[in-house]
Protein backbone atom coordinates (compact mmCIF):
# COMPACT_ATOMS: atom_id res chain seq x y z
CA UNK A 1 0.00 0.00 0.00
CA UNK A 2 1.16 3.76 0.08
CA UNK A 3 2.94 6.09 1.81
CA UNK A 4 1.51 6.18 5.06
CA UNK A 5 2.22 9.20 7.80
CA UNK A 6 0.90 10.12 10.97
CA UNK A 7 0.52 13.65 11.59
CA UNK A 8 0.08 15.10 15.46
CA UNK A 9 -3.14 16.93 14.89
CA UNK A 10 -6.38 16.29 13.79
CA UNK A 11 -5.77 15.37 9.97
CA UNK A 12 -7.56 10.64 -2.53
CA UNK A 13 -5.32 10.17 -7.93
CA UNK A 14 -7.18 9.22 -10.89
CA UNK A 15 -10.77 8.95 -10.55
CA UNK A 16 -13.64 8.31 -12.65
CA UNK A 17 -13.24 10.43 -15.71
CA UNK A 18 -15.86 12.25 -17.72
CA UNK A 19 -16.60 15.43 -19.35
CA UNK A 20 -17.30 18.13 -17.00
CA UNK A 21 -20.89 18.75 -16.51
CA UNK A 22 -23.85 21.34 -14.46
CA UNK A 23 -24.63 20.32 -10.72
CA UNK A 24 -26.05 16.53 -10.95
CA UNK A 25 -28.93 17.57 -8.14
CA UNK A 26 -31.20 20.16 -8.11
CA UNK A 27 -32.11 22.25 -4.63
CA UNK A 28 -34.99 20.87 -2.98
CA UNK A 29 -35.60 21.23 0.87
CA UNK A 30 -33.00 19.18 3.74
CA UNK A 31 -34.13 16.13 5.00
CA UNK A 32 -33.53 16.72 9.24
CA UNK A 33 -31.75 13.90 10.47
CA UNK A 34 -31.15 14.39 14.25
CA UNK A 35 -27.43 14.60 15.46
CA UNK A 36 -26.43 14.29 18.94
CA UNK A 37 -23.84 17.61 19.28
CA UNK A 38 -20.69 17.29 20.66
CA UNK A 39 -19.13 20.32 22.65
CA UNK A 40 -15.61 21.09 23.49
CA UNK A 41 -13.03 23.97 24.30
CA UNK A 42 -11.26 24.31 21.16
CA UNK A 43 -8.12 25.54 21.39
CA UNK A 44 -7.04 29.29 20.43
CA UNK A 45 -3.97 28.48 18.72
CA UNK A 46 -3.53 26.10 15.96
CA UNK A 47 -0.97 23.95 16.52
CA UNK A 48 2.74 23.44 14.68
CA UNK A 49 3.31 19.97 13.31
CA UNK A 50 6.63 18.11 12.45
CA UNK A 51 6.37 15.01 10.69
CA UNK A 52 8.36 11.95 11.57
CA UNK A 53 8.64 8.78 9.35
CA UNK A 54 7.46 5.57 10.92
CA UNK A 55 7.17 2.69 8.45
CA UNK A 56 6.76 1.58 5.38
CA UNK A 57 3.06 -0.67 4.50
CA UNK A 58 3.52 -3.72 2.02
CA UNK A 59 2.60 -1.90 -1.52
CA UNK A 60 2.01 1.72 -2.44
CA UNK A 61 -1.31 2.60 -2.21
CA UNK A 62 -3.27 6.18 -3.03
CA UNK A 63 -6.76 7.11 -2.84
CA UNK A 64 -7.92 4.51 -0.59
CA UNK A 65 -11.13 4.86 1.91
CA UNK A 66 -10.09 5.09 5.55
CA UNK A 67 -10.91 5.53 8.67
CA UNK A 68 -9.78 5.34 12.50
CA UNK A 69 -11.44 2.59 14.15
CA UNK A 70 -11.60 2.83 18.13
CA UNK A 71 -7.96 4.96 19.03
CA UNK A 72 -5.23 3.75 17.37
CA UNK A 73 -6.32 1.50 14.38
CA UNK A 74 -6.21 3.01 10.57
CA UNK A 75 -8.33 1.04 8.25
CA UNK A 76 -7.08 1.43 4.49
CA UNK A 77 -9.40 0.05 2.13
CA UNK A 78 -9.51 -0.06 -1.84
CA UNK A 79 -7.41 2.62 -3.38
CA UNK A 80 -5.38 2.46 -6.47
CA UNK A 81 -1.72 0.86 -6.56
CA UNK A 82 1.06 1.71 -8.12
CA UNK A 83 0.26 0.78 -11.46
CA UNK A 84 -2.98 2.84 -11.19
CA UNK A 85 -5.12 0.07 -10.82
CA UNK A 86 -7.95 -0.34 -8.33
CA UNK A 87 -7.77 -2.34 -5.55
CA UNK A 88 -10.02 -4.61 -3.12
CA UNK A 89 -7.44 -4.50 -0.29
CA UNK A 90 -8.22 -4.05 3.44
CA UNK A 91 -5.37 -3.32 5.32
CA UNK A 92 -5.52 -2.56 9.37
CA UNK A 93 -2.62 -1.05 11.04
CA UNK A 94 -1.50 0.87 13.66
CA UNK A 95 1.36 3.32 14.69
CA UNK A 96 3.91 0.47 14.86
CA UNK A 97 3.42 -1.89 11.73
CA UNK A 98 0.20 -3.57 9.34
CA UNK A 99 -1.70 -5.72 11.89
CA UNK A 100 -4.06 -7.60 9.68
CA UNK A 101 -5.22 -7.82 6.07
CA UNK A 102 -9.04 -8.44 4.36
CA UNK A 103 -10.68 -8.02 0.98
CA UNK A 104 -13.69 -5.99 -0.56
CA UNK A 105 -16.13 -7.66 -2.78
CA UNK A 106 -14.77 -5.92 -5.79
CA UNK A 107 -11.71 -3.81 -6.75
CA UNK A 108 -12.51 0.13 -6.25
CA UNK A 109 -11.33 3.24 -6.00
CA UNK A 110 -12.79 6.89 -5.06
CA UNK A 111 -14.55 5.70 -1.87
CA UNK A 112 -14.98 7.46 1.51
CA UNK A 113 -15.84 5.53 4.79
CA UNK A 114 -16.49 6.47 8.49
CA UNK A 115 -16.37 4.33 11.53
CA UNK A 116 -19.71 4.19 13.52
CA UNK A 117 -20.38 1.97 16.53
CA UNK A 118 -17.46 -0.10 15.90
CA UNK A 119 -17.72 -0.98 12.78
CA UNK A 120 -15.83 0.48 9.49
CA UNK A 121 -18.70 1.85 6.90
CA UNK A 122 -17.33 2.44 3.37
CA UNK A 123 -19.52 4.56 0.42
CA UNK A 124 -19.82 4.68 -3.31
CA UNK A 125 -16.74 4.45 -5.05
CA UNK A 126 -15.31 3.95 -8.43
CA UNK A 127 -14.23 0.96 -10.73
CA UNK A 128 -15.10 0.26 -14.00
CA UNK A 129 -18.37 2.04 -13.33
CA UNK A 130 -19.44 3.98 -10.36
CA UNK A 131 -21.18 2.13 -7.37
CA UNK A 132 -23.77 3.23 -5.08
CA UNK A 133 -22.91 0.32 -2.47
CA UNK A 134 -22.63 0.95 1.27
CA UNK A 135 -20.07 -1.65 2.47
CA UNK A 136 -19.56 -2.86 6.18
CA UNK A 137 -16.16 -3.91 7.55
CA UNK A 138 -16.30 -5.88 11.54
CA UNK A 139 -12.12 -5.70 11.58
CA UNK A 140 -12.74 -7.87 14.69
CA UNK A 141 -14.25 -10.77 12.48
CA UNK A 142 -12.91 -9.58 9.20
CA UNK A 143 -16.30 -9.94 7.84
CA UNK A 144 -17.19 -7.79 4.96
CA UNK A 145 -21.30 -7.30 3.86
CA UNK A 146 -23.11 -5.04 1.99
CA UNK A 147 -25.78 -3.28 4.17
CA UNK A 148 -27.39 -0.41 1.68
CA UNK A 149 -27.03 1.73 -0.93
CA UNK A 150 -26.78 5.30 -1.88
CA UNK A 151 -29.57 7.16 -3.75
CA UNK A 152 -27.72 6.81 -6.96
CA UNK A 153 -24.05 5.54 -7.86
CA UNK A 154 -21.57 7.89 -7.03
CA UNK A 155 -17.87 8.39 -6.47
CA UNK A 156 -15.42 11.21 -5.32
CA UNK A 157 -16.95 11.84 -2.53
CA UNK A 158 -16.00 13.03 0.98
CA UNK A 159 -17.11 11.74 4.28
CA UNK A 160 -17.11 12.76 7.56
CA UNK A 161 -18.83 11.07 10.85
CA UNK A 162 -20.26 13.00 14.03
CA UNK A 163 -22.85 12.19 16.13
CA UNK A 164 -23.46 8.04 15.00
CA UNK A 165 -24.11 9.79 11.49
CA UNK A 166 -22.33 9.95 8.94
CA UNK A 167 -22.58 12.92 5.95
CA UNK A 168 -21.41 11.75 2.26
CA UNK A 169 -20.22 15.18 0.37
CA UNK A 170 -20.39 15.54 -3.05
CA UNK A 171 -19.24 13.26 -5.74
CA UNK A 172 -19.31 12.03 -9.11
CA UNK A 173 -22.53 9.95 -10.95
CA UNK A 174 -20.90 8.97 -13.84
CA UNK A 175 -21.83 12.47 -15.76
CA UNK A 176 -22.73 15.11 -13.17
CA UNK A 177 -20.82 16.57 -10.11
CA UNK A 178 -22.53 16.06 -7.65
CA UNK A 179 -23.86 19.29 -4.90
CA UNK A 180 -25.70 17.19 -2.34
CA UNK A 181 -24.53 15.73 1.19
CA UNK A 182 -26.23 12.62 1.97
CA UNK A 183 -26.68 11.26 5.80
CA UNK A 184 -26.44 8.16 6.44
CA UNK A 185 -27.22 5.94 9.60
CA UNK A 186 -26.91 1.97 10.44
CA UNK A 187 -30.12 0.65 9.25
CA UNK A 188 -31.65 3.81 8.10
CA UNK A 189 -31.98 4.89 4.30
CA UNK A 190 -29.44 7.80 2.96
CA UNK A 191 -31.30 11.01 2.70
CA UNK A 192 -30.40 14.27 1.54
CA UNK A 193 -29.63 16.75 4.25
CA UNK A 194 -27.97 19.66 2.62
CA UNK A 195 -26.64 20.91 -0.58
CA UNK A 196 -23.46 22.52 -1.88
CA UNK A 197 -23.55 25.67 -4.04
CA UNK A 198 -21.57 24.02 -7.09
CA UNK A 199 -20.80 20.16 -8.05
CA UNK A 200 -17.87 19.43 -5.81
CA UNK A 201 -15.54 16.19 -6.25
CA UNK A 202 -12.66 15.40 -4.51
CA UNK A 203 -13.35 17.71 -1.83
CA UNK A 204 -11.51 17.55 2.11
CA UNK A 205 -13.69 17.29 5.05
CA UNK A 206 -13.73 16.79 8.61
CA UNK A 207 -16.18 17.04 11.68
CA UNK A 208 -15.97 19.33 14.37
CA UNK A 209 -18.19 20.38 17.67
CA UNK A 210 -20.97 18.68 15.39
CA UNK A 211 -20.77 20.43 12.54
CA UNK A 212 -19.06 19.59 9.16
CA UNK A 213 -15.76 21.65 7.29
CA UNK A 214 -15.65 20.86 3.60
CA UNK A 215 -12.24 22.07 1.96
CA UNK A 216 -11.65 22.67 -1.39
CA UNK A 217 -12.04 19.86 -4.05
CA UNK A 218 -12.89 19.59 -8.35
CA UNK A 219 -15.63 21.92 -8.98
CA UNK A 220 -17.01 21.67 -13.15
CA UNK A 221 -14.28 24.99 -13.76
CA UNK A 222 -11.77 23.53 -11.20
CA UNK A 223 -10.07 22.63 -8.13
CA UNK A 224 -11.53 25.53 -5.59
CA UNK A 225 -10.53 27.59 -2.52
CA UNK A 226 -13.49 27.48 -1.12
CA UNK A 227 -14.11 26.67 2.79
CA UNK A 228 -17.82 25.79 3.85
CA UNK A 229 -19.23 24.54 7.47
CA UNK A 230 -22.39 22.53 7.39
CA UNK A 231 -24.72 22.62 9.91
CA UNK A 232 -26.50 19.00 10.48
CA UNK A 233 -29.29 20.69 12.44
CA UNK A 234 -30.40 23.04 9.94
CA UNK A 235 -29.07 21.74 6.88
CA UNK A 236 -27.38 24.97 6.03
CA UNK A 237 -23.95 25.23 3.83
CA UNK A 238 -21.98 28.97 4.59
CA UNK A 239 -19.08 29.80 3.23
CA UNK A 240 -16.24 30.66 5.84
CA UNK A 241 -13.01 30.92 4.28
CA UNK A 242 -10.66 30.66 1.52
CA UNK A 243 -7.82 28.80 1.22
CA UNK A 244 -4.57 30.59 0.23
CA UNK A 245 -5.09 28.60 -3.99
CA UNK A 246 -7.29 26.06 -5.24
CA UNK A 247 -6.86 22.93 -3.61
CA UNK A 248 -8.29 19.28 -4.38
CA UNK A 249 -7.89 15.89 -3.79
CA UNK A 250 -6.09 16.95 -0.39
CA UNK A 251 -7.27 15.24 3.21
CA UNK A 252 -8.37 16.70 6.07
CA UNK A 253 -8.37 15.43 9.95
CA UNK A 254 -9.31 17.51 13.05
CA UNK A 255 -7.24 18.13 16.10
CA UNK A 256 -7.46 20.29 18.84
CA UNK A 257 -10.56 22.05 17.66
CA UNK A 258 -8.81 22.79 14.75
CA UNK A 259 -8.93 21.40 10.94
CA UNK A 260 -5.44 20.53 9.35
CA UNK A 261 -5.49 20.35 5.48
CA UNK A 262 -2.59 17.52 4.19
CA UNK A 263 -1.25 18.12 1.10
CA UNK A 264 -3.47 18.01 -2.15
CA UNK A 265 -2.74 19.13 -5.67
CA UNK A 266 -4.31 21.83 -8.32
CA UNK A 267 -5.66 21.06 -11.29
CA UNK A 268 -2.28 19.75 -12.98
CA UNK A 269 -1.83 16.14 -11.73
CA UNK A 270 1.55 16.94 -10.93
CA UNK A 271 1.38 19.41 -8.91
CA UNK A 272 1.01 18.24 -5.61
CA UNK A 273 2.18 20.26 -2.52
CA UNK A 274 3.49 19.42 0.92
CA UNK A 275 1.93 22.00 2.86
CA UNK A 276 0.17 21.18 5.94
CA UNK A 277 -3.02 24.08 6.86
CA UNK A 278 -4.75 24.63 10.20
CA UNK A 279 -8.30 26.12 9.22
CA UNK A 280 -10.25 27.84 12.01
CA UNK A 281 -13.78 26.83 11.52
CA UNK A 282 -15.54 28.98 13.63
CA UNK A 283 -13.75 32.09 11.87
CA UNK A 284 -12.85 30.34 8.01
CA UNK A 285 -9.08 31.46 8.94
CA UNK A 286 -6.22 29.50 7.27
CA UNK A 287 -2.59 29.36 8.67
CA UNK A 288 0.00 27.56 7.48
CA UNK A 289 0.85 24.60 10.17
CA UNK A 290 3.70 22.13 9.09
CA UNK A 291 5.06 20.58 5.87
CA UNK A 292 5.37 16.92 4.89
CA UNK A 293 8.93 15.63 3.76
CA UNK A 294 7.67 15.63 -0.14
CA UNK A 295 4.74 16.98 -2.01
CA UNK A 296 1.52 14.61 -1.41
CA UNK A 297 -2.01 14.10 -2.42
CA UNK A 298 -4.55 11.23 -2.70
CA UNK A 299 -3.12 10.40 0.94
CA UNK A 300 -5.28 8.99 4.00
CA UNK A 301 -4.96 10.88 6.87
CA UNK A 302 -6.58 10.46 10.84
CA UNK A 303 -6.39 11.94 14.00
CA UNK A 304 -5.48 9.79 16.75
CA UNK A 305 -6.51 12.82 19.19
CA UNK A 306 -2.92 13.74 19.62
CA UNK A 307 -1.50 13.07 16.28
CA UNK A 308 -2.53 12.64 12.50
CA UNK A 309 -1.37 9.73 10.99
CA UNK A 310 -0.79 10.49 6.81
CA UNK A 311 -1.13 6.85 5.26
CA UNK A 312 0.09 6.42 1.33
CA UNK A 313 -0.67 8.91 -1.48
CA UNK A 314 1.03 10.34 -4.62
CA UNK A 315 4.30 12.57 -4.80
CA UNK A 316 5.59 13.57 -8.01
CA UNK A 317 7.88 10.01 -8.18
CA UNK A 318 4.58 7.93 -8.25
CA UNK A 319 2.43 5.87 -5.66
CA UNK A 320 3.77 5.38 -1.77
CA UNK A 321 3.33 3.17 1.25
CA UNK A 322 5.25 5.22 3.76
CA UNK A 323 3.81 5.63 6.84
CA UNK A 324 4.09 8.76 9.35
CA UNK A 325 2.86 11.06 12.00
CA UNK A 326 2.44 14.61 12.54
CA UNK A 327 2.65 15.76 15.98
CA UNK A 328 3.01 18.93 17.60
CA UNK A 329 6.58 20.77 17.29
CA UNK A 330 8.10 21.38 21.00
Amino acid sequence: MALVCVVAAIAPVAGCGGAAAPTGTHRRPAARVRSRRTTHAPATVARRLVYRSLYSLPAPVRDPAYALLGRRELVLLGGLNAADVSTAGIEVADERRLLRSAALPLAQHDAQAAALNGLVYVFGGGGAIELDHIISFNAARGIVRQVGRLPHAQSDVAVAATGGIAYIVGGYDGSSWLNTILAWRPGAAAKVVGHLPVGLRYAAASAVSGQVVILGGSTPTGASTAIYRFDPRTGSVRPIGRLPRPITHATAATLGGFVYLVGGRGDDLESQTAEVLAVDPRSGAVRRAGRLPQPLSDAAVVSTGHRLVVAGGLTPAGTQAQVGELTAAG
